[in-house]
């Protein structure tokens, strides 16, 4: 598992997959893999040399169909929950509550008290993928 508090994954969250994948591609020599994640709609993964190095996705909650395209980082926690459940007393903000992905782990959007936001991410163990 990732070490807690370090950045793990990023996801570029915009309303047009195809220019952002060919401008992505083009300038950074990625390629790109498609996956079909049902309602949410397609979810693409960067990669370099086989590896996947980031993702991309449409807006898929109110939030972010509120804001224009942007990247979003993903930090690695052992205890999502325990996180979350002090957001508030910092005076941050809960923008998406921690849910389940099969087969990637937990995961939440958050605010800090500035706004910005951020998601944690309780990565999936190997025996539970």
């Amino acid at each position: 598992m990732p070490e807690n508090g370090t950045f793990i994954w990023n996801e570029l969250i915009t309303p047009d997959q195809k220019a952002g994948g060919t401008f992505y591609t083009a300038l950074l020599g990625w390629t790109r893999k498609e996956v079909d994640m049902g309602p949410v709609g397609t979810y693409t993964l960067f990669q370099q040399d086989g590896k996947d190095v980031a993702g991309m996705m449409n807006p898929a909650t109110d939030y972010s169909r509120s804001r224009g395209p942007w990247w979003s980082a993903y930090i690695a926690v052992d205890d999502i929950d325990a996180c979350v459940a002090r957001v508030a007393k910092l005076g941050g903000e809960i923008i998406a509550p921690p849910e389940d992905i099969p087969g990637v782990g937990r995961v939440c959007m958050l605010a800090d008290p500035a706004g910005a936001p951020f998601c944690l991410m309780m990565p999936a163990t190997e025996s539970a993928q």
